[in-house]
């Protein structure tokens, strides 16, 4: 009924963002007491990917084929966006739908393009709601300290079923690269962990570069596409693009971004020729076009240009539709899939040889 209202707004033209946004906001004030039960790590179902069973994160097409999890050199440890749209302050992981949607719309298209060079594991956890981001609250605060919480459980979970000396990558998209980055500050960063570190792809979030440079000055932003221990990031949006109701709360200062088609930390443009391919595994056909998308950080801003439409279903362009026009928040994996994918290959391969024996 929520999805047939939202798409009757969205023809007769109405404020999509308005609604959505009422759907969105709890009614009651957070309570500990009425939390969706914690996960279970040691239990399958509280991942929605793990490395030695097939699931949406072995998703592939022949231009850019998976590489088998069970040998590869490395993990990848990826934490999914937010993909529940409901009115309670934390969502909960026995949902079969919202599962179903977690892995379809994020893990296929996301975590996806580490599953050529690693292993990867994407956690369940119990997500905050979307509001936490935009309408920050003292509830919003308290929510999101319970699903950073799930995060750091299952990421100390995957810990302690990988080998101590394996290199990981960390990878994350908008909800999840908050707490990722948390995690990274809180957990990695002031260990021997950042040692292990080969890069963390935290796309789509908040982080500036003052941010950054202060809570963690041992992992810095990526200056080249062959530096490990850093950070990759990036909001993607286009020249007609103007802030709306649902644009992430964000403290004063540049933010951060890495741009996917040089892999560096600079303002240097790069034409849609260097774009190795943007893939959209949730099209149909499924569709992987080199070419796609030009990249340049600009003022903080990921700023690209299109060569076409990108494919989206029905519920995508109402998303896309409430974001409002050129905001490419849902797609910043897509549009740069390949290139990711590659850059991810190269970090990791730079990591591998720094650490070899010497001859």
């Amino acid at each position: 009924m929520r999805l047939l209202l939202l798409a009757v707004v969205a023809v007769l033209g109405l404020g999509c963002e308005r609604v959505v946004l009422y759907w969105m906001t709890p009614a009651e004030p957070f309570d500990p007491g009425q939390l969706p039960a914690a996960p279970d790590y040691a239990a399958p179902a509280s991942w929605s990917a793990l490395p030695e069973r097939d699931d949406a994160a072995d998703a592939e097409v022949p231009e850019l084929p998976a590489a088998d999890q069970r040998s590869a050199s490395a993990d990848v440890f990826y934490v999914h966006p937010t993909s529940y749209i409901g009115p309670l302050w934390n969502a909960p992981i026995d949902d079969a739908r919202l599962n179903a949607d977690t892995d379809r719309v994020a893990t296929r298209i996301q975590a996806s393009a580490f599953n050529a060079c690693c292993a990867v594991s994407a956690p369940r956890y119990r997500q905050a709601n979307g509001t936490a981001f935009t309408h920050p609250s003292e509830d919003s605060r308290r929510a999101l300290d319970v699903a950073y919480a799930d995060v750091r459980a299952a990421f100390r979970h995957f810990l302690a079923h990988t080998d101590a000396a394996r290199p990981f990558l960390l990878a994350a998209h908008s909800q999840g690269s908050v707490l990722a980055y948390r995690l990274l500050r809180e957990e990695i960063a002031p260990s021997p962990l950042r040692e292990r570190l080969v890069a963390a792809w935290l796309i789509g979030a908040p982080l500036t570069e003052e941010a950054v440079a202060r809570e963690i000055p041992e992992v810095p932003a990526c200056a080249s596409p062959e530096q490990t221990g850093c950070i990759i990031g990036w909001n993607a949006r286009g020249s007609g693009y103007e802030p709306g109701t649902f644009e992430f709360a964000a403290e004063p200062g540049t933010q951060l971004c890495v741009n996917p088609l040089s892999g560096r930390h600079d303002e240097a443009a790069m034409p849609a020729s260097a774009n190795h391919g943007a893939v959209f595994l949730d099209a149909e056909p499924v569709l992987v076009a080199p070419g796609f998308a030009s990249a340049q950080c600009r003022r903080g801003r990921l700023l690209v240009s299109l060569a076409g439409r990108p494919p989206r279903d029905f519920m995508s362009r109402l998303l896309d539709r409430t974001l409002g026009p050129e905001n490419y928040h849902p797609v910043e994996y897509q549009l740069f899939f390949a290139d990711i994918r590659q850059n991810a290959a190269e970090r990791l391969r730079a990591w591998l040889s720094s650490r070899a024996p010497a001859r």
